[in-house]
């Protein structure tokens, strides 16, 4: 069993997302976000971070997945973003706790199956795959996405470290202990 926390970081709005992972099955446990004030980036980076430590007091996750920058056309809103992410990655480091870090496509193949996905599928996979009555706010379905995708990541892994994979007449078949 293992408690994996998302983090969809923004400057303005950055989403969390907390789930369950026990022999395969997910199961959602919390999500939201922390919306900054139209404050200095500095104070909002401080609502980050103690935002996130919260949540992670609040939870004790085993580990926090967060999305990596991606380089816009703009680079001081990439800047913004790196920063945010950054603000939200000590918090967890500083907890004890080890990131892995996913790309925005590695995240959209996890949950959706398709690299390419649009916003919308991810959300309705992220509603399906945790059994989830109503769509999460945009921001928090993108973080659960990210904890999703660590979850299935770590699965796979651990199936092939221990030989749990085989491939019988050209169908791969999973187990996950």
């Amino acid at each position: 069993m293992a408690i994996i926390m998302g983090i969809d970081p923004g400057s303005r709005v950055t989403g969390f997302g907390v789930i369950e992972s026990a022999g395969g099955e997910l199961t959602y446990l919390d999500s939201g976000c922390i919306r900054m004030d139209d404050k200095p980036l500095s104070l909002r980076l401080g609502q980050i971070y103690q935002g996130i430590c919260e949540v992670i007091a609040e939870w004790h996750p085993d580990y926090v997945a967060v999305e990596e920058v991606f380089m816009s056309n703009n680079a001081a809103s990439a800047l913004k973003l790196g920063q945010a992410r950054g603000a939200a990655v000590v918090a967890a480091v500083n907890s004890g706790i080890p990131v892995y870090e996913y790309t925005a496509r590695q995240i959209k193949k996890s949950v959706v199956g398709y690299g390419n996905a649009e916003k919308f599928q991810v959300q309705e996979m992220v509603v399906r795959t945790l059994r989830l009555s109503g769509c999460p706010q945009s921001d928090a379905a993108d973080a659960l996405a990210g904890a999703i995708c660590h979850a299935s990541t770590v699965g796979t892994l651990i199936g092939l470290s221990i030989g749990g994979y085989s491939n019988t007449k050209g169908n791969a078949r999973g187990r996950i202990y």
